[in-house]
């Protein structure tokens, strides 16, 4: 009677130890990829790097509007001088052939 009784509890013993084991295996492998996550998030933080529900959203550091504005329009003007500059010398090449 007792072998009998240990003849079925031994495979659901094995069963059982096997289930456990790839629970572990599963749990351990689910702890490093959160570990790796939050290394990644930390990392991507400090490069001003969020990740959201939404995507990716990458923000500006030290960049203050104004001066963000400055630059900008200081590239149009020297941009709006150049091509009057190059406008005002046709003209006035055009003019002296013109007249010599």
């Amino acid at each position: 009677m007792a072998g009998s009784l240990l003849g079925k509890l031994l495979p659901l013993l094995i069963l059982l130890l096997v289930v456990a084991g790839v629970g572990f295996v599963c749990y351990q492998v689910y702890l490093g990829a959160t570990k790796i996550r939050e290394n990644a998030e930390n990392s991507f933080a400090s490069h001003n790097v969020v990740f959201t529900k939404d995507g990716m959203k990458v923000g500006v550091k030290h960049v203050e509007n104004e001066r963000y504005v400055d630059a900008t329009q200081s590239w149009v003007v020297k941009a709006w001088n150049a091509g009057s500059t190059a406008n005002e010398n046709k003209r006035q090449a055009a003019a002296k052939r013109k007249s010599g």
